[in-house]
């Protein structure tokens, strides 16, 4: 895959990596478009939706963006009008439709979040009381945010230890990914990170 606009967002990070993702007329995904240096040697492979405007020096004509994740997740196809379209830059006048498709991925993350393990609301509003503490400690002293916010890493390793020996114990790694919102890989190396073990072992 060619080098593109991505988002995340701070929790699930690669685990649900979106981006615009474009479909051709006959439903295929298209092949990345190489873009040589001038000098004629190397270049750069781009997938980025608004180089597909079917112009010589770019990739073929794009009929429809839609929101894809690397969970595996697609978006509903946005279709282009290229009648509408005309001689315009993509980027321009598909813009709005980009947008629509983060909106897409914005509702697929949000239903991820829906779909981990619940957090007791008790616990909800003391992780945003200590954020907004801090935050608030950062405008008279930043260097004593800087502190609690190395005391909070701390306090997230030593109470995170022996809950992740016990869900390692008691589950499979397919089950903490669902919990955690995260793919396999990633929840592996949460659990390993909080647990003290290699995560390849």
């Amino acid at each position: 895959m060619g080098e593109r606009e991505t988002w995340t967002t701070e929790e699930f990070g690669s685990s649900h990596e979106g981006a615009v993702g474009v479909l051709l007329a006959d439903g295929s995904v298209p092949a990345s478009v190489f873009f040589g240096m001038s000098s004629g040697v190397g270049g750069e492979s781009v997938s980025q939706w608004s180089v597909y405007d079917g112009a010589s020096a770019h990739g073929p004509r794009a009929a429809a963006l839609r929101a894809v994740c690397s969970c595996g997740w697609n978006g509903p196809e946005r279709r282009l009008d290229w009648g509408v379209i005309g001689e315009r830059k993509l980027v321009e006048a598909a813009g709005g439709t980009a947008d629509t498709c983060m909106e897409d991925w914005d509702a697929h993350t949000a239903e991820v979040e829906d779909s981990a393990i619940p957090l007791p609301e008790a616990v909800t509003a003391l992780l945003a009381q200590l954020q907004e503490e801090v935050e608030k400690l950062a405008k008279t002293s930043p260097l004593a945010a800087v502190r609690a916010a190395r005391r909070l890493e701390v306090t997230a390793g030593q109470v995170g230890y022996w809950p992740a020996h016990h869900a390692r114990r008691d589950t499979t790694v397919e089950q903490a990914a669902a919990a955690l919102g995260l793919n396999e890989d990633a929840a592996r190396k949460l659990m390993a990170r909080f647990g003290g073990w290699s995560p390849y072992r």
